[in-house]
């Protein structure tokens, strides 16, 4: 069982709701990512650690974990006079389910599982989303800014489980901890010609729950953590700038914000910048949902054609045990069993958008646009010889055979790249792009597949400034 509960710091507005309902498709995305991963069921390994993802937990636990109590989020806006910021901070509280069985001579006993016809329960964590929602005068967060506090307390609640002949089988006991935290904003207007103002809005878990033991697991903590926690910030009037990509004569004051755990980006209706969803995780400016997706089938490190298929390939063990384990992953094992063949269809891919050529080209290259001739036929360039070419790097000249140290650029977006940092590679060939790009293809010293790698033509691609030769060469 999710349940949803709305609770404001200070009096939320209907505005907040229609601003925000655009930003919300994807905001909830993000508030579900990974909650439950296939094959849904709470047994599988990858379900049993849980939350990855804008995790805020207890300060006093968090210091020597590796995670965090609080995220910051740092952005610029052009507000008009009189302009209100809208604030919603969205988590998800952790909701521990213990499962027990009715005795027959009275009482219940707790048990790992209970097996009913359509389901089998067993122990989880269920996630019960709140909300934090306020509205305040862009005035009022001059100098130090405002504080808004938040709690939530303690929550129990049983629930009666039935079997198919209504008897009485067993109960579900679910408790919510209680939770404390608070929502820091400032604004403060930056020198210069343009009235632009930086936002700072940080969230913070401010429990005061010790260990009870120095080795207390992530598992004690997470009933006392802000999970998931995201912001969607709006102006009434006016407008934020992109952060990924600001306009010229505010990029180095965006380079300047300090965004700590979590991704500032826009999200405003229809392409517009009056709205800011803050994720713990990597968005674009505009994101949305796309329009194939069948519904939420929270892992979005799977193609969703591929998951529904295996989904719908579990056996019905595993199904019971799916629907037993969480209502939203029963949903998900409803909609892939439902799901009708040309929904299924649609998630093999979708064309964004054609553009028709209504006339024939033209010009000197006007040939090379026929089906016949290709633009570009690399192996009957004689210009460029992979294995032979050289490129000058620091003043040495560097080809195939030659070990250079490997110095990924800023640009990289692959994560696994930073393990690459400073580690000694063969540079295999030089190649040359249509742009007039100059890039190394290049094989890792002491990787133990490199060999395999070099017999597929399967390498690693540096441009030069992103390598330095090595003495020996």
């Amino acid at each position: 069982m999710t349940t949803s509960t709305t609770s404001t710091a200070t009096a939320g507005t209907p505005e907040i709701e229609t601003r925000f309902a655009a930003a919300r498709q994807v905001a909830d995305a993000v508030l579900f990512e990974g909650y439950v991963l296939y094959p849904y069921r709470a047994s599988a390994a990858k379900n049993r650690l849980r939350w990855q993802f804008g995790v805020l937990v207890p300060p006093a636990w968090g210091a020597d974990c590796g995670e965090h109590a609080f995220q910051r989020t740092e952005c610029l806006m052009e507000p008009r006079r009189g302009a209100a910021l809208l604030v919603e901070l969205r988590f998800l509280h952790a909701q521990r389910r213990v499962v027990q069985r009715a005795r027959p001579e009275g009482g219940y006993e707790t048990v790992p599982e209970l097996e009913l016809a359509d389901r089998v329960l067993t122990p989880w964590d269920e996630g019960v989303e709140e909300r934090v929602q306020l509205c305040v005068p862009i005035a009022e967060l001059a100098g130090e800014g405002r504080a808004f506090p938040f709690t939530r307390p303690v929550h129990e609640e049983t629930e009666a489980v039935y079997d198919e002949a209504g008897q009485l089988v067993g109960r579900l006991l679910r408790r919510r901890e209680e939770l404390h935290g608070v929502v820091r904003l400032t604004a403060a207007e930056l020198p210069g010609p343009y009235a632009v103002q930086r936002l700072t809005a940080v969230v913070e878990n401010t429990a005061d729950w010790q260990p009870r033991q120095p080795d207390s697991d992530r598992e004690a903590a997470l009933p006392r953590s802000l999970v998931s926690a995201h912001l969607m910030l709006g102006l009434s009037a006016g407008s934020f700038l992109s952060m990924a990509d600001p306009p010229e004569w505010a990029k180095a004051a965006a380079a300047a914000c300090e965004n700590l755990h979590t991704w500032p980006v826009l999200a405003g209706a229809d392409g517009r910048p009056d709205v800011v969803l803050s994720a713990p995780i990597i968005l674009e400016d505009h994101p949305a949902i796309a329009p194939e997706s069948p519904g939420a089938l929270y892992d979005a490190l799977e193609i969703d054609e591929i998951l529904a298929l295996r989904t719908a390939a579990l056996t019905d063990q595993e199904k019971r045990e799916a629907r037993g384990t969480d209502a939203r992953a029963a949903a998900v094992i409803d909609l892939a069993d439902s799901m009708p063949p040309e929904v299924l269809e649609r998630l093999h891919g979708a064309v964004r958008s054609l553009r028709e050529l209504t006339e024939p080209a033209a010009g000197p290259d006007a040939d090379l646009m026929s089906p016949e001739q290709p633009w570009w036929d690399p192996a009957g360039d004689s210009a460029f010889d992979p294995a032979r070419d050289r490129v000058v790097v620091d003043g040495r000249s560097v080809g195939a055979g030659s070990r250079v140290r490997l110095w990924p650029g800023a640009r990289r977006t692959d994560a696994q790249d930073l393990f690459l940092h400073g580690r000694s590679a063969l540079v295999e060939a030089v190649l040359h792009d249509v742009d007039g790009g100059v890039h190394l293809a290049v094989t890792v010293e002491g990787d133990p597949g490199a060999d395999i790698r070099r017999e597929q033509g399967r390498f690693l691609y540096f441009q030069p400034d992103e390598v330095t030769p090595l003495e020996d060469e």
